[in-house]
């Protein structure tokens, strides 16, 4: 096992991964895994998290990367997957740095589907709607996924280098799941961090579309941070994890208010918590189990929506909407949110977007935040 922190930058460590790889960068910071001296694959979160900790204990190794699915409940079949890696490089820069410096062209996909259709997920919306007051739910997430066919192998290592220059802000992310697939994308939404006793997340939840036009795109901002349905969608995320770290912490600092943060392709709100543990041999991989998935990405409460959820999208999550990370022998790490993203086969990829419902939500509003959703990675490989 060897670790090296010197001399890549974040942007020289991005541009050194190829696919099999596993990434976690941010343009201030990079983590980059090859090989494996072992992996860890359970469907119980808090199982991996123990067995995982073990392995870590008795192999040496410093650290361990990799994903837990959207569905972690009992029944599952889908495993979380942690690998225990045989190099890792580090790199971390004074300030923002810079990005990947040029886009690559991509080639153009041959065939595309988009699942549920347009009408399809308006539908979809508004049976989620009634569902809420039917089953006593606060919140549901429903998503859609826009499948891409190639005439070559899919070049990976392209899009998660567009993905990183586009995105300098996001956590850029690619691993290795189970199968052969390849999970990309690049999301604004750490699930957790843990240093030491301090735990750090930021929740996001309430979106809305970003524009071109200035003037708009600052009005879209402004009637974002002004809105009802979205603020009450933001408190029900907020409310969750704040009752789900608590057993975990001496102490929480909740801002009373969210604030506006953006992407390129959307607006958001967002909430910066802090924590101190309790216990520090609770591990950031075990904080990660315990909060995933949120209602941010699942609904609350959790069961019934994710049964809802699984009722209306005509197609298995996977490991989208999940969590992408690493954690340490000590127990340190950093978990996001598996949020735009693609799982991506030899010559054909799955992309997803979603967004929250909630009793006030319109599905033509709903459909359109998919839409600029995917844009994140289409953007990515040059496509509108």
């Amino acid at each position: 096992m060897t670790t090296s922190t010197a001399p890549a930058t974040p942007v020289e460590t991005t541009v050194r991964y190829q696919r099999g790889d596993f990434l976690f960068a941010t343009a201030r910071r990079a983590l980059l895994a090859q090989g494996s001296v072992a992996a860890v694959t359970d469907t119980d979160p808090r199982r991996l998290a123990r067995t995982v900790a073990e392995e870590l204990t008795s192999s040496g190794v410093p650290l361990a990367v990799g994903v837990l699915p959207f569905d972690t409940g009992p029944g599952t079949t889908t495993p979380g997957h942690l690998v225990l890696p045989r190099t890792v490089h580090r790199a971390q820069a004074e300030g923002e740095g810079s990005a990947v410096a040029a886009s690559e062209d991509l080639p153009a996909p041959a065939v595309t589907r988009e699942v549920p259709s347009e009408e399809g997920h308006k539908a979809n919306v508004r049976a989620a709607v009634a569902a809420l007051r039917d089953r006593g739910l606060r919140k549901a997430v429903l998503a859609r996924a826009l499948e891409l066919e190639f005439a070559a192998p899919v070049p990976v290592e392209k899009i998660v280098r567009n993905l990183a220059r586009g995105n300098p802000r996001h956590f850029t992310y690619a691993a290795e799941l189970p199968g052969g697939r390849t999970l990309v994308g690049a999301t604004p939404e750490l699930l957790l961090s843990r240093a030491g006793d301090s735990v750090y997340t930021t929740p996001h939840a309430g979106s809305m579309p970003r524009s071109a036009d200035p003037v708009a795109d600052r009005a879209n901002g402004e009637a974002l941070l002004a809105s009802e349905k979205d603020q009450e969608e933001h408190a029900v995320v907020i409310d969750y994890v704040v009752e789900a770290l608590r057993p975990f912490c001496r102490k929480l600092d909740v801002p009373p208010a969210p604030e506006l943060v953006s992407t390129p392709a959307i607006w958001h709100l967002r909430t910066a918590i802090t924590g101190e543990l309790v216990d520090r041999s609770v591990t950031a991989l075990d904080l990660a189990a315990a909060l995933h998935p949120t209602p941010a990405i699942c609904g609350t409460p959790t069961a019934a929506a994710r049964d809802l959820v699984q009722g209306l999208e005509p197609f298995d999550r996977g490991y989208y909407a999940g969590t992408v990370g690493w954690v340490d022998a000590a127990g340190d790490g950093e978990w996001a949110v598996a949020i735009r993203c693609a799982e991506v086969a030899d010559t054909s990829m799955r992309l997803y977007a979603g967004g929250g419902i909630v009793p006030a939500s319109d599905p033509q509003a709903e459909f359109d935040e998919t839409i600029a959703k995917f844009r994140t990675l289409l953007g990515a490989m040059g496509l509108d």
